[in-house]
C-alpha cells in the first residue's frame, strides 16, 4: 500500500457456507488453534486499535465474540502516511499510541528504529508462524522477535487488455526485452495507444518494487552504519530501460497513475496493461465501463528468460506498540485478526485483500474461482504463483516512506526535463545520503 486502500486489495471468492460459518463466534474461536478461547470470568480489558481498511469492525466483532472479556475501540486515524504521522507524533509525545495499529510491511523497520514496537514473540506470536507464507512472516520479524502479524500482501503481476493485444497481434511479453519491443511496435502502429503507463512520477513504491524484482539492494544497515547504494548498476540499468521507452514515446508519461484520467485510459484501452500487486485487480470493476470481460492477468516480465522473480507491492501487518498496558491481549488481537481462518477469509473477500495464510492460498475453492470480468480466468492463480517467487532478501529501509517520496520526486523532475532517469538516481543518492546523515546515521557510499 503505498499508503492507502489501493495498496490493500486483491480478489478471492467466498462460498455462502463459509460465510455462514464465519458468522458464529464459536466457529471462529474453535478454528483458531493458535490462541484458544478465553474464559468469560477473566478481568475486563479495553484495547484501542488504529486501522484504515473498511469493514474492519466486522473482524473485531469476531474477536470479541471469541474473547468476550476484551473490548476493542476501533479508530481510523487516516490512511497510510496520515496515520504514520500521528503515530510518530504520539511516540515523540510519549502518549496517545494505540495498543494495536495497522502498519504496512514497508514501515515496520521505521517504527522498529524508533523502538516503538512490541516484540510479540514473547507473548506467543510464534505459535502461528507456520500458518503464514514464509516471506510475509520474515518481512515483519527478526528471528524469534515478531513485530507485526501479516494479514495481506501484494505479489506482483501484469494485468492486461486481451482485446487490445489481440487487435495488434501482440503476445503477452514474458521478458522485459519483449515488453520493450512490443511497446515500441504498438506505439508505432497506434501512436495514441501504449502498452503501459510509466508510474514512477506518482508512485515511488511501484518503482521500488520493480527495482526489487530487478535485484536492487540499495542499502546495508548495521546499527547506525548505513551503506547507501541507490544509484547502483541495477538502478542505472532499470533507469536506462525506461528512459529508452520514454524517449521512443513508447510508454505513457503525461497522465499520472491513480488519477481519474488514468483509470479512464485503462478502460478505453489507451493503456493496455498495468503492473501491480494482487490487490490491484479489485479496482478494475470500479472503472470498467467498456473493458468488462477483456482483462487478464499474467506474471511480471522477467529480466532473465527462464527465471521467475516476482516482487511484493504493498501489504500490511497488525503491530502492537510497546506502550500498551495489555501486551498479552493486544498480541491476541493481532494474532486473531491475522491468523484466524474465518477472519482471514473475510479479509480476503469483503475487504478484497490478498491472503498471506498457507491454508487460503492452497484452497481450490478460493483460488480457482473464475471471474466474468476476466473472461473466465481464475486470476488468483497467477498471484498465488507470484507469491512463491517474491525475493524475500529485499529489505525495507527504516526511512522507507521518505525514500519512496524522494524516488517519486526525482523521477518526476527528470520527466519534467531535469536530466535523465539515471540522473534522478544520482540525485537520489546525494539527497537521501544527506537526509540520513542528519538523522544520525554514519553514511558511506556502496
Amino acid at each position: 500500500m503505498t499508503n492507502d486502500i489501493k495498496r490493500d486489495s486483491g480478489l478471492i471468492a467466498l462460498s455462502r457456507r463459509q460465510l455462514l460459518q464465519a458468522a458464529g463466534a464459536g466457529a471462529a474461536a474453535a478454528a483458531f488453534s493458535g490462541i484458544g478461547t478465553a474464559a468469560v470470568a477473566q478481568e475486563k480489558v479495553e484495547l484501542t486499535m488504529w486501522a484504515w481498511t473498511p469493514n474492519t469492525q466486522a473482524e473485531i466483532d469476531l474477536f470479541t465474540k471469541a474473547f468476550p472479556h476484551i473490548s476493542v475501540k476501533l479508530e481510523n486515524a487516516g490512511q497510510g502516511p496520515d496515520e504514520y504521522v500521528k503515530l510518530r507524533n504520539a511516540i515523540q509525545a510519549g502518549t496517545g499510541l494505540p495498543d494495536v495499529g495497522q502498519v504496512e510491511f514497508t514501515n515496520i523497520p521505521g517504527f522498529r528504529q524508533l523502538q516503538a514496537l512490541l516484540d510479540m514473540g514473547q507473548y506467543g506470536a510464534n505459535d502461528v508462524k507456520d500458518k503464514f507464507i514464509d516471506w510475509t512472516w520474515a518481512s515483519a520479524s527478526d528471528g524469534n522477535a515478531v513485530y507485526g502479524i501479516p494479514w495481506d500482501s501484494g505479489p506482483m503481476g501484469i494485468l492486461y487488455r486481451a482485446d487490445v493485444l489481440e487487435q495488434h497481434k501482440i503476445e503477452v511479453p514474458k521478458t522485459w526485452a519483449a515488453f520493450a519491443e512490443s511497446s515500441k511496435a504498438l506505439s508505432k502502429a497506434s501512436p495514441d495507444t501504449f502498452l503501459t503507463n510509466f508510474g514512477g512520477t506518482a508512485d515511488g513504491g511501484w518503482v521500488i518494487a520493480l527495482l526489487a524484482q530487478a535485484g536492487w539492494k540499495p542499502f546495508e544497515l548495521k546499527g547506525t552504519d548505513l551503506k547507501l547504494n541507490l544509484n547502483d548498476a541495477v538502478a542505472k540499468k532499470w533507469a536506462a530501460y525506461w528512459q529508452d521507452l520514454i524517449d521512443a514515446k513508447a510508454v505513457g508519461v503525461k497522465t499520472p497513475v491513480w488519477t481519474t484520467d488514468w483509470f479512464t485510459g485503462l478502460d478505453e484501452g489507451t493503456y493496455a496493461s498495468w503492473m501491480t500487486g494482487a490487490w490491484g485487480a479489485v479496482f478494475i470493476p470500479q472503472f470498467a465501463k467498456k473493458s468488462n470481460g477483456h482483462w487478464r492477468a499474467a506474471p511480471l516480465p522477467q529480466w532473465d528468460e527462464g527465471k521467475y522473480v516476482s516482487a511484493n507491492l504493498g501489504g500490511s501487518t497488525f503491530a502492537v506498540f510497546n506502550t500498551s498496558k495489555h501486551p498479552k491481549e493486544a498480541t491476541q488481537l493481532a494474532m486473531f485478526l491475522g491468523a484466524d481462518p474465518q477472519a482471514a477469509r473475510l479479509w480476503n473477500t469483503k475487504q478484497f485483500l490478498f491472503p498471506v495464510l498457507k491454508e487460503l492460498v492452497s484452497d481450490p475453492e478460493l483460488i480457482n474461482h473464475k471471474y466474468d470480468l476476466y473472461g473466465g480466468q481464475a486470476v488468483n492463480e497467477v498471484f498465488v504463483e507470484a507469491a512463491k517467487h517474491v525475493d524475500s532478501s529485499f529489505q525495507y529501509a527504516p526511512f522507507q516512506d521518505y525514500l519512496a517520496g524522494q524516488v517519486q520526486q526525482e523521477l518526476s523532475a527528470s520527466i519534467g526535463g531535469k536530466g535523465s532517469l539515471g540522473d534522478a538516481f544520482d540525485r537520489l543518492q546525494a539527497g537521501v545520503s544527506a537526509y540520513c546523515s542528519d538523522q544520525g546515521y554514519t553514511v558511506s557510499n556502496g
